[in-house]
């Protein structure tokens, strides 16, 4: 059988991908990074707060971490619960007892029925980041533009009306996109998002966007819920990440982020949280560290570029 000559013909084929939504390099071939300080690792705290409704939607698919069971789901829905109620208040005092400071990425569902919690967070100099309305507002392809436009200005007028800050940076549930998201963000005034997790280090968009890479194989989620390591192997990982980017960044001249995406149900409960209080105390005590929030690390490499 032989192909048709069109077949092999894709217009937007090129180096290291086959689109053109940001211009592709190799981490070791950019124009070197430094943080303040003359820092070499920053470590980004991101801490999700995130409110689901008792009945999940399907479409166009369940968010990771939704109930499971029969409905009401009582079971899954309380456990998620007990983050916001009782683990980020334990996470908060870690923060505050290793001096540093977090990322908070929120539900504007969260912001709107735990005030409290938002003032605590904002209280203690921490970012606010816009993570949808709440977790059956997922965003693809299949959803009709004027809808996923609609969907972004609620999330962040609802955000901003509950917290009294209007967010720069934006994590989408699942990190899932569609063709449209990355200008639908920008022409919100949004200054960056965190759901390409294919770097070590802040990249630009074509329009002019800011990708923070969030990864998922360093998330507590991944790692402890879905892998079942436990705290202590978590906190290891987290350890060794660190010296490995550490010897990096010396070897190549440019820094590097680590980040740290936490959940509340998760290492806040009481035979966890040691685990992240120890990494959080080892981490800041090295010179290497910079400990920053989203924000703070976009606007360093900005001013690099």
């Amino acid at each position: 059988m032989t192909l048709p000559a069109e077949y092999t013909i894709y217009p937007k084929r090129a180096e290291g991908y086959d689109h053109d939504l940001y211009e592709w390099s190799n981490i070791h071939e950019r124009k070197p990074v430094r943080w303040p300080h003359d820092t070499s690792v920053a470590v980004w705290l991101c801490v999700s707060l995130e409110w689901f409704p008792i009945t999940p939607e399907d479409k166009p698919f369940r968010a990771p971490g939704h109930m499971v069971m029969p409905y009401p789901d009582f079971r899954h829905y309380t456990v998620r619960d007990y983050g916001n109620r009782v683990g980020v208040w334990r996470m908060l005092d870690a923060f505050q007892a290793a001096g540093v400071k977090a990322s908070f990425a929120t539900n504007a569902a969260i912001a709107e029925r735990y005030p409290e919690l938002i003032e605590a967070v904002l209280a203690d100099g921490h970012e606010i980041i816009a993570h949808s309305t709440d977790m059956n507002a997922t965003i693809t392809s299949e959803l009709p533009e004027g809808a996923e436009r609609k969907l972004i200005a609620d999330s962040l007028s609802r955000l901003e009306a509950a917290a009294g800050v209007k967010p720069s940076g934006w994590l989408s549930i699942a990190r899932s996109q569609s063709w449209r998201t990355l200008d639908l963000l920008k022409e919100h005034g949004l200054e960056y998002c965190c759901d390409w997790v294919n770097d070590e280090l802040p990249f630009s968009f074509t329009n002019g966007l800011t990708n923070l890479p969030l990864n998922t194989e360093l998330s507590d989620r991944m790692i402890v819920a879905t892998q079942q390591h436990s705290a202590e192997g978590w906190a290891q990982m987290m350890r060794d990440s660190f010296d490995w980017l550490e010897g990096e960044a010396a070897a190549q001249n440019s820094a590097r982020v680590l980040p740290l995406h936490l959940t509340p149900y998760i290492m806040g409960l009481p035979y966890r949280i040691g685990a992240l209080e120890e990494v959080l105390s080892d981490l800041s005590g090295r010179d290497a560290s910079w400990f920053a929030t989203g924000g703070d690390i976009v606007k360093s490499w900005k001013g690099q570029q």
